[in-house]
């Protein structure tokens, strides 16, 4: 139980993917102006992205690897991507239609999101197992949620500030997501992670 509880420090906290790794960079930017979207986005993206790694496992150890078909394993995890996306704008479209129409084009573009590809990958090299490998997807996303929640607040708030006018706009976004990165930095020796 503990080691579970190191990946999800870990995963949130000490390697969150936006803020450490840098994944994910684009849905951060572009859909942080709003807590509401920011709180869409961010279940969408958990959604997908522990889908993803329990499809992607089991394509890679039952049909990829055996056959020795490893070097298509990034394209194979790029169609299961792209596919779980479809199935999410199918039903947000269906059942939250007003927060569909707010998140606009960054919803198909968490196809091309590289945070959910990179927990794709990190769990292909690192050849864990099955739930280890869903569940540090999970805790990835969750802390691509978090960072993306904190910085959509900070957002809201700046919008009612009057920087300087070189720094309004997305100069002040990429400042305030440059200082969180730093803070989340503290962090850095919380846990010895295993990924």
């Amino acid at each position: 139980m503990s080691y579970y509880l190191v990946i999800l420090v870990g995963a949130v906290l000490v390697n969150n993917f936006v803020l450490s790794r840098f994944l994910g960079c684009c849905p951060f930017l572009g859909v942080s102006k709003k807590t509401e979207t920011a709180l869409g986005m961010s279940g969408a993206v958990v959604f997908v992205m522990t889908m993803a790694a329990a499809v992607t496992w089991c394509l890679d150890h039952w049909l990829l690897r055996p056959n020795d078909l490893g070097y298509i394993h990034t394209l194979a995890f790029i169609l299961v991507i792209a596919a779980l996306v479809q199935f999410i704008d199918i039903a947000m479209k269906r059942f939250a239609p007003p927060l569909h129409a707010a998140l606009g084009i960054f919803l198909p573009l968490i196809t091309t999101n590289c945070a959910v590809l990179g927990a794709a990958e990190i769990n292909c090299k690192q050849g864990t197992g099955f739930f280890e490998s869903v569940f540090f997807s999970f805790a990835a996303a969750l802390g691509f949620g978090f960072a993306l929640v904190v910085f959509s607040g900070m957002r809201e708030k700046l919008a009612h500030a009057n920087p300087p006018r070189c720094f309004r706009g997305i100069a002040v976004a990429l400042v305030t997501g440059g200082l969180l990165s730093l803070a989340f930095m503290g962090f850095s020796g919380l846990v010895k992670l295993p990924y």
